[in-house]
This record gives structure tokens, C-alpha cells and sequence, in this order.
């Protein structure tokens, strides 16, 4: 199975998780501190939300949520194939799981993933674009604003 990744970026995340589970008439899957992901049967949609106040109601990257590793691996041959860039991160931990994927960059700069779940973690991120908050890569933990957020979750607030 596979399905497409939403990921948004929410201004107030108990506010968004309320509006998203009326609007899918589905619980989220996973509440962590700043963060939520839903597994919406119907439409077949992974929707995340991550809180970053001020930037809510925009894009933070799309994907797509496939099986196996394998799947991300023949997805990383293609794209390469295809003579796209690919960052690829391999055993990384991201959103509160460990994934295997891999990052393209489209055309007006948006980010996309393809991934697997691997396991479920008790920790936000911890891949080398991850934390290096100076990173701008296509790949690291959801783009650069997951350094936002962690850094909330450290209980300081970056200069703005």
C-alpha cells in the first residue's frame, strides 16, 4: 500500500488536530509534543502537522508513504534514473519514527519524500541535516522547519 503525504505547518496544533479530525472523521495516529500525524483511510492520506507558529497554513513537504524498504530503494534508482538529485537517508529518525527514505527537490523548491516506517521513536530527529540548524538540504527532518521545533521542544526559542 501506498499513499500520499501532506505535511502542514499549523499555527496552533491542538487547534488543527480538533478541525482535522472532524474534517476526516478519523483520531489522529500519533500526538507528540508539536507534532500529529494522521492515518486517513479515505482518502488514502497521511496527514502531519507540525506546529510552527506564524507559519501556519503552508506547505512543510509532501510525500509519499510506501510498504517496504525495498520500495524506497527501486524509488531511489528510479529518480537517479530519471537524473533527478536524491538526498537519501537510511535508518534516519524522523517525526517520531525511524524511516528509510529518500528526497527529491521539484521544481519551485517544494520537498518530497518517499519513506517507509521502520519503527516508532520516542525522539523527534536525529539525522545530520537534522541537526545542523545552518542545513538547507532537500532532506534532514521535514525540511528546515523541524529545527523549530525541536528547538521549542528544548524549551528555547530561536531568534527570530
Amino acid at each position: 500500500m501506498s499513499r500520499v503525504q501532506l505535511a502542514l505547518n499549523v499555527d496552533d496544533l491542538e487547534e488543527a488536530i480538533t478541525f482535522y479530525t472532524k474534517l476526516f472523521n478519523t483520531a489522529p495516529a500519533k500526538v507528540k509534543p508539536g507534532y500529529a500525524n494522521f492515518a486517513v483511510s479515505e482518502p488514502p492520506l497521511k496527514l502531519v502537522l507540525l506546529e510552527n507558529p506564524g507559519k501556519g497554513g503552508t506547505i512543510n513537504h509532501l510525500g509519499v508513504e510506501v510498504a517496504s524498504s525495498e520500495t524506497v530503494h527501486d524509488e531511489i534508482a528510479r529518480l537517479t534514473g530519471e537524473g533527478l538529485f536524491t538526498d537519501e537517508e537510511i535508518g534516519t529518525t524522523c517525526c517520531f519514527a525511524t524511516q528509510d527514505k529518500v528526497w527529491v527537490t521539484g521544481p519551485a523548491g517544494e520537498k518530497w519524500e518517499v519513506y517507509t516506517v521502520l519503527a516508532d521513536s520516542d525522539t523527534f530527529g536525529s539525522s545530520p541535516q537534522h541537526l545542523d540548524e545552518n542545513a538547507d538540504a532537500a532532506g534532514g527532518c521535514c525540511g528546515s522547519q523541524a529545527i523549530d521545533l525541536d528547538t521549542r521542544l528544548a524549551g528555547s526559542h530561536p531568534a527570530q
